[in-house]
């Protein structure tokens, strides 16, 4: 069996300039890396006009299982597939984190024979949109320390400094640390410690920014930390929104690439739906809908972390509205949130797929029923999935009130997904309006418990007197219209990783608040969930290698 790896790289690619001006884009406004992969100019996308019936299509998914879901195969899939079909199409993805390359996860490139391609480069550097992001994040962190160094003319208490460094790198050892030690020469000892890239702030303000003016004012509104009478100190009390800007500013132009078969493709940004929001960036999408009729665009894990933000958080800020949602399932995860034990899945188990539908069915509710959606479900299919499983899920989501398709892209490429294809512009034509969770004028407290209650099933919200006692605070000083970006297991509807299926009437507790002033959310951690992850026993990166100039391994 070819590996993803061995399929992008035995690809014929077309020159990215020829895919840029099938879009219609002209030379000026491209600006190639390479043969392959390129940025699009920020005033070339803010000159063209809105198409009058473009259609946004957001693709989630049940919960994710180390089965395998397949959500940004499906992704890609449905892009070759509506073109297969006649549609003018195109896709936006995030850029993956090496966080997971190098971890537990892999790349986040498609797979099979649906891939968004050159897949090595965009799972590893890129064009350096990450490592701009990391730089802007640090200096903010290294000025802040700095002006305490010279005097702290701004008071800042270095006990309520809230500003982190970045890498993007799982590294467990750096959640907590010591910096400044050495004597006098180094600056004041203090506890600080690293999040990943993908949890900045800054990344979220970089895929929330509409535009360069947008994105230094956001940036200036970063709160870093407090006075000892818990006035807050920004980016721009430091001065320090220019220069990030200027770090910043070659990477806000989305990265134009292609898939296997040239569907045109803007992959920008990434933050983790898991402890960020989880969407591409605002200008890729926005610009993909002035470039094509048809947009695909994805949000991380299932619909109760990416949707959800998509919806409450994306939306919101953007003013985009998606035409129609489709739900990524296969039969091995149902079979999986049905208590099958994962070496165990190839064998048919109708009762299992029935108790595991339960995911399926809530998620389902959750887009139709609370986003207001027209919802195909796509099941991704897998070789070891039988008629029988996969005639009975199609006649549950029938009974649920929606359409499910069996869609072979990871195997076919979009060849497999013209059907798939065919029932999303059905969908897209029967759009119906799209419905947030809360209103705005909720307080942060009452946002989370909708959420919670709403989404994920729960009974009950809880937290410390001290974690209440700072939402408050913040409600206090202007920061209640913000929506609230919760950050839990994705593996769960509850925030215990092992709760599979549809958990009922559990208790979400807030254990950390977290003002993202610049992003304009407000952060609530929840459950075990680590802004820095940590490696597992036996990472990717073993089998990533370099064998005669050639990247093996990477999947």
């Amino acid at each position: 069996m070819r590996t993803d790896i061995d399929i992008a790289q035995s690809a014929q690619l077309e020159p990215i300039s020829v895919i840029a001006k099938r879009l219609g884009i002209p030379e000026e406004a491209v600006d190639p890396y390479g043969r392959f992969k390129a940025k699009v100019s920020l005033g070339h996308l803010s000159s063209l006009p809105d198409r009058s019936r473009s259609h946004l299509i957001l693709v989630t998914a049940v919960s994710p299982t180390p089965a395998g879901e397949g959500k940004t195969t499906t992704t890609v899939g449905l892009g070759d597939g509506l073109r297969r079909i006649g549609r003018d199409a195109m896709i936006c993805l995030r850029e993956p984190s090496l966080g997971p390359v190098f971890g537990i996860k892999g790349g986040a490139a498609g797979g099979g024979y649906a891939q968004v391609v050159p897949m090595e480069d965009i799972n590893l550097h890129f064009t350096g949109d990450f490592n701009a992001i990391a730089l802007a994040n640090n200096l903010l962190a290294a000025l802040l320390d700095n002006h305490i160094h010279h005097g702290n003319a701004l008071g800042i208490d270095v006990r309520r400094i809230t500003w982190k460094r970045v890498v993007d790198l799982n590294d467990r050892a750096l959640r907590e640390i010591t910096v400044a030690l050495g004597g006098p020469a180094n600056g004041y000892p203090r506890e600080d410690g690293f999040d990943i890239v993908v949890a900045s702030e800054v990344m979220a303000i970089f895929c929330l920014a509409s535009s360069l003016d947008d994105l230094k004012r956001r940036l200036g509104n970063i709160v870093v930390g407090y006075t000892r009478d818990k006035n807050p100190i920004t980016a721009h009390d430091l001065q320090a929104e220019g220069a990030m800007a200027v770090l910043l500013k070659d990477a806000l132009r989305p990265n134009l690439v292609q898939t296997l078969e040239g569907t045109p493709a803007l992959v920008h940004g990434g933050p983790f739906a898991n402890i960020a929001h989880g969407c591409n960036s605002v200008v890729a999408t926005r610009g993909a809908l002035k470039l094509a009729d048809y947009v695909v665009t994805e949000a991380g894990f299932g619909s109760d972390l990416g949707a959800e933000k998509f919806v409450d958080i994306m939306c919101r800020a953007s003013g985009v509205r998606p035409s129609a949602a489709v739900l990524v399932a296969t039969v091995r995860a149902l079979k999986l949130h049905g208590g099958v034990a994962l070496a165990d899945l190839a064998t048919e188990d109708l009762d299992a797929v029935h108790c595991g539908f339960a995911n399926l069915e809530r998620h389902l509710a959750n887009i139709t029923g609370l986003y207001g959606l027209r919802c195909v479900v796509a099941i991704n299919r897998f070789g070891t999935d039988t008629d029988a499983e996969l005639a009975l899920v199609g006649a549950l989501v029938a009974a649920a009130g929606s359409r499910a398709v069996v869609a072979s892209h990871f195997a076919d490429g979009g060849a497999g997904a013209t059907a798939l294809a065919g029932a999303v512009v059905e969908a897209c034509e029967e759009a119906t309006p799209l419905t947030f969770v809360y209103p705005d004028d909720l307080t942060l407290w009452e946002k989370v418990e909708a959420i919670a209650t709403r989404v994920y099933g729960a009974a009950d919200v809880t937290a410390t007197n001290a974690v209440r006692n700072r939402v408050q605070e913040l409600q206090d000083a202007g920061y209640g219209g913000f929506p609230v970006c919760v950050a839990k297991t994705q593996y769960s509807f509850s925030t215990d990783p092992t709760q599979r299926g549809a958990p009922q009437g559990h208790t979400l507790n807030v254990r950390e608040v977290r003002l993202a002033a610049g992003a304009e959310f407000v952060v609530m951690v929840c459950g075990d969930v680590m802004t820095m992850p940590g490696l597992p026993a036996v990472p990717a990166s073993t089998r990533i290698d370099l064998v005669d100039g050639v990247v093996v391994g990477l999947a």
